[in-house]
């Protein structure tokens, strides 16, 4: 079961929002979706699970056109929107009774005291939905979406208002899920998107600007920049005054960032520094961009 969106479109009056995006996620492939406020990722989610209708181009959900059978891939479609619909009045077994009937789930109550156990609600079960913490209302709708099993998830935000401990139980379901069903995850903690995702997708103002591995990513951010520790102090200038070398920055007493255009150069010279000063060497590597330097850049 895969997602596969082909040159999508959607217009509010003058404003482009999303612009004639593509992309395809795979089953057993976490992919995090990134962009900035505003950058159109909650459109083309909804526009994925049928909720907004695009001006121009296609998705297809296992092969099914959502425009032509919204309901068939609404049946396989696990959607927990960034706005997270709940029903406060209901006990928490009774809204999800009612997402599964909705779905027309078989043995409704086994069901249930699965996804409970699963989302880590089963000490809130007895409560009603308005009776909850943000980060246990956003437990409830994840359990919603999950409820019937289906075979695509659409994960807008997921872990909002949840502490670190739930952050990393949360992370896990997901994960765990991501083994067997396609998921598209959005999410503004870069941590958490590097933590879990196979791929990365990044929006700005509607446009695709990257969409590539985390590790693909880092290598073509590759800022060119050495990190070295020695056991024994040293002076800066010892560093300045190699060849090649842009700037230098002290991190502690022992360890050293330098820039550079030639790598290679730098460390041959940092070989011959060492041995000139009876300098000892601990570590020598080269430092890729971060998610957020890649982030940055790209949307900045």
């Amino acid at each position: 079961m895969s997602i596969v969106v082909k040159d999508l479109l959607k217009k509010y009056g003058e404003q482009v929002a999303v612009d004639h995006i593509s992309f395809s996620v795979n089953k057993g492939e976490i992919v995090g979706f990134l962009g900035p406020n505003g950058a159109g990722k909650s459109t083309t989610m909804k526009m994925i699970t049928g909720y907004l209708v695009p001006d121009a181009g296609t998705v297809h959900v296992g092969g099914i056109n959502v425009a032509d059978d919204p309901i068939a891939t609404k049946q396989r479609i696990g959607y927990l929107p960034e706005a997270n619909p709940l029903y406060y009045d209901m006990y928490i077994k009774e809204y999800l009774e009612f997402i599964a009937g909705i779905h027309k789930v078989k043995e409704t109550k086994l069901r249930i005291k699965d996804v409970i156990e699963l989302t880590g609600l089963t000490v809130e079960q007895r409560k009603k939905v308005g009776q909850l913490s943000k980060g246990y209302k956003q437990r409830v709708g994840l359990a919603a979406s999950l409820i019937h099993n289906p075979e695509v998830l659409i994960l807008d935000e997921p872990t909002t208002g949840l502490d670190p401990n739930q952050i990393l139980e949360i992370r896990k379901v997901i994960k765990d899920q991501g083994q067997h069903k396609t998921v598209l995850f959005s999410s503004h903690i870069l941590q958490e998107v590097q933590a879990i995702c196979d791929r990365v997708i990044i929006i700005n103002k509607g446009k695709m600007v990257a969409n590539d591995t985390l590790a693909n990513l880092q290598q073509r951010a590759h800022s060119n920049t050495i990190r070295v520790t020695f056991r024994e102090p040293l002076e800066a200038e010892w560093l300045q005054r190699m060849k090649h070398v842009q700037s230098v920055e002290k991190i502690n007493t022992y360890s050293w960032r330098i820039q550079s255009p030639d790598e290679g150069q730098v460390r041959k010279q940092l070989l011959e520094l060492a041995l000139h000063h009876n300098l000892n060497i601990v570590s020598l590597q080269t430092e890729g961009g971060s998610l957020e330097e890649i982030f940055r850049n790209l949307t900045a």
